[in-house]
């Protein structure tokens, strides 16, 4: 399978869900795909101008892929995850939690240094004390030729969507 096949096999699965952006940039790094989803609960007297509170859960997915995945490759990808929360979470009194999903897809296994460190990673993040939500990093890397996936702790939630 080739990273264009396989990222075809993703948007299927976002379409009916996500807003999809391909060749999307933060801070002057590239995503191959970017996905986002956004869900908004409002409780209202009378008319729907009179809302008495709401809630903002939002989704991010940024999907890069790699011939080769190095060590310096690695980090940088997991620095831009970071820096990645300042520019797409928006903490208002609204806002209940983010997440961001960071897939790093590759054609073969990686080494045991990267592997090691996607299954460690822990990213967690809350904002004025947890009063305006909090945002959460979920990792996963996809070797397509091997048919290997291996995720965080938090990213198990939804390896299935990422199989092969």
């Amino acid at each position: 399978m080739d990273f264009d096949a396989y990222l075809n096999i993703i948007k299927k699965r976002f379409e009916k869900n996500f807003d999809l952006i391909d060749n999307y940039n933060i801070d002057d790094y590239k995503f191959d795909l970017f996905a986002k989803y956004n869900f908004r609960l409002e409780k209202y007297v009378l008319t729907k101008k009179m809302v008495v509170y709401a809630l903002e859960n939002n989704e991010y997915c940024l999907i890069k892929t790699f011939d080769a995945l190095d060590k310096y490759d690695f980090n940088r990808y997991i620095n831009t995850l970071v820096k990645a929360i300042d520019i797409l979470v928006n903490p208002t009194q609204e806002h209940m939690s983010s997440i961001i999903t960071g897939v790093i897809v590759v054609k073969n296994k990686p080494s045991n240094y990267v592997i090691n460190t996607v299954k460690k990673f822990k990213y967690h993040k809350g904002f004025l004390f947890g009063f305006r939500g909090w945002v959460d990093i979920r990792l996963i890397l996809v070797a397509i030729d091997d048919e290997y996936i291996v995720t965080n702790k938090k990213g198990k939630e939804v390896k299935e969507v990422y199989s092969l």
